[in-house]
């Protein structure tokens, strides 16, 4: 009877296993049924759904679900997510879903990640979902999420990434009992008010930008500003009564106060006279009034891009250090120095008298917008952390004045000063690269077709190849999309080339905005290299393709740099999961030419240097396949 027993369970045991896979086959479909989009590429003649797109499994079970940017929509109904209860990873990010979460996927216990940003999920999250308390990353970012943000967050005790931005949470941030293995968060722009609770002030500004929060590391609660004058509730009455006795003791007399009086009275008088034989020997250079208006010090808070390019405050250039209130090493420090091959149509007064645009603050310093005239435009960088001599500096510079091609950004004049140290560049109307490509995603935006990304490609690699040819020393140092600048016809000009040996090594409180550019074997970045700037230029060339920023860790599930993670997707799922979802309508010519440029741009991030190419046949590479697009042929000539 035992035994009759024991082979029953081994027969019964695959079937119970087939019916659970066929559950999780049921929830797939239905799920595809409910929302609408591009067709899936799933075989439904096939029994097991382990070998569909975007779907994986482990012991006969589902335990990944991946459709990103698959212009999914509608909202996902009640009862499929409680069928596939062995999902440890859910990603739908990037499409256009609606409605609450589902409550049922509080029944799959194993979820660790989770990817539903760039949604249009509304509504509270439900009280069900916080029993996902295996849960290691959450994004929710980017929906029209609403109400407070629950307590019961803190049931996630292994929590490494929560992304709560751009939605519309509201009150305050509970005190959550998160240990220090929280290592991000973001909840910025939002409607959230009060103070930040101080287990989340060790994050930096960004997270807690576009809400009404305060304290650390935002500006001091009102609350905080000033010490309350009242005696501690706490304190027996006798020392209440002792203070009184020592404040009565300390009053000054009348006829004391009254001397003091007298004093400052003098004093002021005094300090008049000074002041007017100062201001007589002194007339020249008071009369010469610089008109700068509304100066305010927003370094701190200033985004690298916005959407169009344009920065989002107006402040005078340089600030106070430009109105002549910082020193001066001498008259010859007041002057622009210009380059040979720049005219000068303007001077410092001039620039001094400019009203100015903040473009952003990057690894060097803040950019400005400077407009001098109606037809002059200028932009500045303002440099910070140059502790050179003035002779170093002046030969460096001049170096880099000194380059000369179209795909560069051209430095037409310098300011050096003990305090302040200028660069006046031509200002690109069209902002950067990463703007153009990140700024705005929603409707309206005109897509960027093949056409654009190649050229701008082929011109900022041609930017680097001509400073390569310049010596074996020379490089760049900082490529990245934001130093990639545009003109009004979309070609490139690189910027910021040759900055990296003129300032100090960032400080541990500026932000590393070249993470996930860096080639591995570059940890110090003035220490930089030509293989260096080409693997650079490679994640520059797979953020074109991908329509993904490197430093945005919300790009792939598993913490990967951008590199990587095109590297382990395989060739037959780059038009789905690689191609930035603006691309999908490619040729079939173009299609294979796009997929030639990921493989260009995996050769350039290659991990070992010697295994990169050379700058100029990188710039061949592409040249060729412009030259073989069919769709390019009128614009071949212009290459």
């Amino acid at each position: 009877m035992a035994t009759l027993s024991i082979l029953l369970l081994l027969f019964t045991f695959p079937l119970l296993s087939t019916q659970t896979l066929n559950s999780d086959r049921t929830a797939l479909l239905s799920l595809r049924s409910s929302v609408k989009g591009r067709t899936f590429l799933w075989n439904i003649k096939q029994t097991s759904p382990c070998s569909w797109s975007g779907v994986k499994c482990e012991n006969n079970r589902v335990t990944i679900l991946r459709l990103p940017a698959a212009s999914l929509s509608n909202t996902i109904p009640e009862g499929i997510f409680g069928n596939l209860t062995n999902l440890r990873t859910l990603s739908l990010r990037l499409n256009a879903l609606s409605g609450t979460l589902p409550s049922d996927l509080s029944l799959c216990s194993n979820l660790r990640h989770i990817y539903l940003q760039g949604n249009n999920f509304s509504g509270e999250i439900p009280k069900p979902f916080f029993n996902l308390t295996k849960l290691v990353k959450l994004n929710l970012a980017s929906n029209t999420f609403t109400g407070e943000i629950s307590s019961s967050f803190e049931k996630f005790k292994r929590l490494k990434t929560l992304f709560l931005e751009n939605n519309q949470f509201s009150g305050s941030i509970p005190d959550l009992d998160l240990d220090l293995d929280l290592v991000q968060f973001n909840v910025s722009n939002n409607l959230l008010n009060g103070s930040i609770p101080k287990n989340l002030q060790r994050f930096e500004s960004d997270s807690f930008l576009g809400t009404s929060l305060c304290g650390k590391p935002l500006k001091i609660c009102p609350s905080e500003e000033t010490v309350p004058s009242q005696p501690s509730k706490r304190a027996p009455p006798s020392v209440v009564e002792e203070k009184k006795k020592e404040e009565e003791k300390s009053k000054l007399s009348g006829g004391a106060i009254a001397g003091i009086v007298i004093g400052c009275v003098v004093g002021f008088a005094l300090i008049v006279l000074i002041l007017l034989v100062l201001c007589r020997k002194k007339g020249n250079e008071r009369s010469r009034a610089v008109d700068i208006s509304t100066v305010k010090d927003q370094e701190g808070g200033i985004p690298v891009e916005n959407g169009n390019g344009n920065g989002y405050s107006v402040t005078a250039v340089a600030a106070a250090a430009m109105t002549g209130n910082a020193k001066t090493d001498g008259p010859a420090s007041k002057k622009l120095v210009f380059f040979g091959n720049a005219s000068r149509v303007f001077d410092l007064e001039d620039l001094l008298r400019a009203s100015a645009e903040v473009l952003g603050k990057g690894t060097f310093g803040t950019a400005y917008k400077a407009v001098l005239d109606a037809v002059t435009v200028v932009a500045v960088k303002r440099l910070k952390d140059v502790l050179m001599p003035d002779k170093d500096f002046k030969e460096k510079i001049e170096l880099v004045g000194a380059m000369d091609h179209e795909n560069l950004v051209p430095l037409r004049a310098y300011y050096f000063s003990r305090d302040e140290k200028l660069l006046v560049y031509d200002f690109m109307p069209m902002g950067s690269l990463s703007a153009l490509l990140h700024g705005n995603r929603g409707g309206g935006r005109s897509p960027l077709n093949w056409e654009v990304r190649s050229r701008i490609a082929l011109g900022a690699a041609r930017g680097l190849d001509y400073l390569h040819s310049q010596g074996v020393t020379t490089s760049h140092g900082n490529v990245k999309s934001s130093n990639i600048l545009l003109t009004k016809s979309h070609d490139a000009k690189v910027s910021d080339f040759g900055l990296s040996q003129l300032v100090a090594s960032p400080s541990s409180t500026t932000p590393n905005r070249a993470t996930g550019y860096r080639a591995p074997e570059v940890t110090d970045p003035k220490r930089v290299s030509q293989k260096g700037d080409v693997y650079s230029f490679g994640v520059v060339v797979l953020e074109l393709i991908t329509g993904k920023a490197p430093s945005n860790s919300v790009m792939n599930e598993e913490g990967v740099d951008l590199p990587r993670w095109v590297k382990s997707v395989v060739r037959e799922e780059w038009r789905r999961e690689v191609f930035d979802s603006e691309l999908l309508s490619l040729a079939t010519e173009e299609e294979v030419m796009m997929e030639e440029m990921v493989e260009l741009g995996i050769e350039c991030t290659s991990m070992h240097p010697d295994k990169r190419p050379e700058m100029s046949q990188v710039v061949r590479k592409i040249e060729n396949l412009r030259r073989s697009s069919p769709s390019l042929d009128q614009v071949n000539e212009a290459d």
